[in-house]
């Protein structure tokens, strides 16, 4: 793996509200190896989702610099996909036609496109819907045909904000599982954000712990579990360990939050 992949150096971010400065994210640094999973867990409103936006460079910073692969973060680009909460989808495609359009805006012809559309939506495992609309889908297989949709035009890194946070518990885990097997063949970069301790657990090689705001990295932990990852390993006794150093971490962090608000 390529050390300093992405890298933030001294990344800050306020906002002006009521003519007020708010910072939402102090000064911080964050280097990610090409390749790995990292996710990010902190309260809300700490700057997670901020953070990963001006990554996507759909949000100009206030201070530092952001680099993917030697190259200034500066606008969106093509090598990132960004994957939101919101699936996005176009009501009058069908789940075929959604995943090609980023193709068709590149001006790739008809027949690769479709041949390429079609390898992503096999391996989310909706070859049998590709001729289905969204309105005719589960949330979760929606999700899917986005996921389809970012993974198609092959970026370098995948930017997932809460992105199975709309997903009952059930349909959750099997994202995870299904997310977890498509990382493993392909091992694109990919900066996840969730509230959630088990799914970051459960994902990554490391979790990364905000602060409550303004954000700032309060641990950086190395997920020590072994690859390919079952569902069973989230009882094992090093999961939980796990998922109880980054409670105690975090629910202070959650009080604060709480307090400020």
């Amino acid at each position: 793996m390529s050390e300093g992949y992405l890298k933030a150096q001294g990344v800050s971010k306020t906002f002006m509200r009521n003519g007020q400065a708010i910072v939402a994210l102090e000064a911080f640094d964050l280097s990610i190896a090409e390749g790995e999973f990292v996710s990010i867990v902190g309260p809300s409103g700490c700057g997670k989702s901020t953070f990963l936006h001006m990554v996507g460079g759909f949000e100009p910073r206030s201070a530092g610099t952001i680099t993917l692969a030697g190259t200034p973060v500066s606008r969106p680009g093509p090598d990132r996909g960004m994957l939101f909460q919101d699936y996005a989808l176009f009501p009058w495609r069908t789940v075929l036609g959604n995943v090609t359009w980023s193709l068709e805006v590149k001006g790739i012809p008809k027949a690769q496109r479709v041949d390429l559309a079609r390898k992503y939506i096999d391996m989310v495992g909706l070859s049998k819907f590709e001729n289905a609309y969204p309105a005719e889908l589960s949330g979760g297989m929606r999700q899917r045909v986005a996921l389809a949709r970012t993974l198609v035009y092959e970026p370098q890194m995948l930017l997932m904000d809460e992105p199975f946070g709309a997903l009952d518990a059930q349909t959750r885990e099997l994202m995870q599982e299904e997310l977890t097997d498509i990382w493993q063949a392909n091992r694109r970069t990919v900066l996840f954000v969730t509230h959630d301790i088990e799914e970051a657990l459960y994902l990554s090689d490391r979790v990364i712990v905000f602060t409550a705001r303004p954000g700032r990295i309060k641990a950086d932990m190395r997920v020590n579990l072994p690859r390919p990852r079952s569902a069973s390993i989230r009882k094992s006794p090093e999961f939980i360990e796990y998922y109880t150093q980054i409670w105690d971490m975090l629910r202070d962090e959650v009080l604060r939050a709480r307090e400020a608000a």
